[in-house]
Parts: structure tokens; sequence; C-alpha cells
């Protein structure tokens, strides 16, 4: 069966292929100095030929152009040779979970339609599969990276039929994915970062940052599953993507969280006229909110008169939030990463 793939889409993948059968008809024999006889397509319907279909296609075509694309020839011992070239569409099954990483193993599956295993056998002959010259064709989305054939009796209420298979082992390409949807969510996700470095008191800049990365963040999400099937679980490209939308989502709540504790603060401790931001710092770092128990979160005991949130023996200080995000968010990140590749590419 000299074949070309053209790739599967969806769960569904077609083929173009030159199928060939043989077989030996004793009625067919004939004496002559010739010792084959190559005969039209018309000669097709007045001899037997076996009721071979494919059992996962969903369509099939033969080609009629410019002539019906068949070959009928006739061996003086009765051998009987009967190509066609055929373009199917059939079902491959996909499992995505690793998707884009993923590889599958398409089937092309036929068998007789009427006669059970008593009466007709299907057999490969050696070397009966061949692939086209990869010269001449290609996919963008795959590597083709090799063919398998099988034969087994299938066991249905009608009787048992052989039933015969070729597997075709493909290994999908990141490429695409990763120019359209890995770089560009990474790069979001850094750009969350910068507000990281923007003064807390400019509240429309770090604002407007984290909300166009979230909806940046929601866009790529969108689009990465655009051409895939609807699929109930979750995939690898799935899980990156949500976590980079998360890693975006708690780069704008960790603002309003500084935003929201520190101007609480502000509003317990007296005031200055227009102070400047140094002064601010300062007085966030000295000042202690008279009448905090030192059970609650603000002590005004000598170790923590600094502004120190305190729970426990965990000490963080609110003004440097953004100082410790600096530091947390692309580490955070960066081993995520570590463990998601090594996970998906090598495990």
């Amino acid at each position: 069966i000299p074949l070309c793939l053209l790739g599967p889409y969806g769960e569904e993948y077609t083929i173009d292929i030159f199928f060939a059968q043989s077989w030996y008809d004793r009625r067919l024999r004939f004496n002559s100095t010739l010792k084959a006889l190559t005969l039209n397509s018309n000669m097709v319907s007045r001899i037997w030929i076996p009721d071979t279909f494919f059992r996962n296609s969903k369509r099939a075509d033969s080609h009629w152009i410019t002539t019906p694309n068949q070959l009928l020839r006739i061996w003086n011992d009765g051998k009987v040779l009967y190509t066609l070239r055929l373009t199917i569409e059939a079902e491959c099954l996909l499992q995505l979970q690793n998707f884009p990483m993923d590889t599958h193993s398409c089937p092309l599956i036929f068998s007789s339609y009427g006669y059970p295993a008593e009466e007709i056998v299907y057999r490969w002959r050696r070397y009966s599969i061949e692939v086209s010259d990869q010269r001449s064709w290609r996919l963008y989305q795959f590597d083709f990276t090799g063919l398998r054939n099988t034969s087994e009796v299938l066991r249905t209420g009608a009787g048992d039929y052989m039933v015969m298979t070729v597997s075709f082992d493909l290994s999908r390409r990141m490429g695409y994915f990763a120019i359209q949807t890995y770089i560009p969510c990474i790069l979001t996700v850094v750009l969350s970062w910068v507000s990281f470095w923007i003064k807390r008191d400019s509240t429309p800049a770090r604002t407007s940052l984290g909300i166009t990365t979230v909806l940046t963040m929601t866009t790529l999400s969108t689009i990465s599953r655009k051409h895939l099937p609807r699929v109930s679980y979750v995939t690898a490209m799935d899980l990156f993507v949500s976590v980079c939308f998360i890693f975006v989502f708690a780069a704008l709540i960790e603002y309003a969280t500084l935003n929201y504790l520190v101007g609480n603060r502000r509003l317990l401790f007296p005031q200055y006229p227009h102070p400047t931001h140094d002064q601010e710092e300062e007085q966030e770092e000295t000042t202690c909110c008279p009448g905090k128990e030192c059970q609650q979160f603000f002590c005004c005991i000598e170790d923590c008169q600094r502004g120190t949130w305190r729970e426990g023996r965990v000490r963080i200080h609110i003004s440097r939030l953004d100082t410790y995000s600096r530091v947390f968010f692309p580490t955070a990140f960066l081993l995520f990463n570590i463990v998601y590749w090594i996970a998906y590419l090598y495990l």
C-alpha cells in the first residue's frame, strides 16, 4: 500500500493511498503465451472481487480523473491483482493530555464486510506497505515517525472476521504553539512584574498594567483552545496557560493588598500635611498604632514597633511587599517552568 499521509485534523485524519489486493481465482485460469492480461476498469464488475471496507472510515472517495484510477491484472494461473486509488477520511482517537507534546498512533482498519474468516482470509505480503518519498509530502504540524501493520480475528454476533490494521505513528511539532501561545504567555507574565518597580502611589499606572495583562492572558487562553476538540480534561497547554493566568492575576492582587493595608494604616496614624514619600516610609516604620493588642497583626510591643505584620513568628514589613514580590514571583515562575518542561518532555 504506497501511501501519502495528509495529516489529522481534530480527531480525524485524511490519507491518500493506492490500495492493492491480490488473490487466486481458479475460474480465471487460461492457456496462452501471455503470462498476464492487463484489463481496464470495465472488467472489474464482471469478476468476483473481495468486499473489503474500511471499518474506521467516515468518508472515502475513489479517483476518476481522467479515467477511473483502477488496475486489473490477471495471470494465467488464476492470480488476480486489483489496485485502486482512494482518499479516506478516518477516525483517530486522540489522547490530548500531553498536548502539544503528544504522540499518536492513527489506525486504518479494514476487513471483509460479509465474508467471515472461514470463507476469506487476509494476509499481509512481505514489504506490502510503502510510504511515498517524503520529499513529495509534508506534515506541517506532525513528524511522521513510522508505521506498523497487524492482523487479528474480530469476534462478532455475525461471525469471526479477519481484521487488518495499519497504524501511523505521529509526533506533534511544538514550533507553532511555542510562537503562538507559550512565548506570549511567558512575556505577559514577565510584563506583569513591571508593576513591582512602579511606586505604589502611582495607582493608575499599576492598575492599568495589571488589568491589561489579565485581559491579555484571557485572550491567549481563548486562542489556545480554538482549534482543539472540546475535551473535558486538562491538557498540558491548559495547565501552562492557567498557571500563567494565576501569576498575572496574583500580581494585580498584590498591589490591591498593598494599597489596602497601607491605606488602612494611614487612617490610624497621625497624618502630616503633604508628607514626602520618605516621610511616609519613616512614619510607617516608626509609628505604632495605639491600643492594639499583641495578639493582633499590628502589635505595640518593643519588637514590632516598626510597622511589622506579625502572625506567630512570621514578620513581614508591609511597606516592603513589592520588594518581596520582586524575588518571589520570578523564582516561583522559574521553578514552575523547570518542573513543567521536565515532566512533559522527559517523564
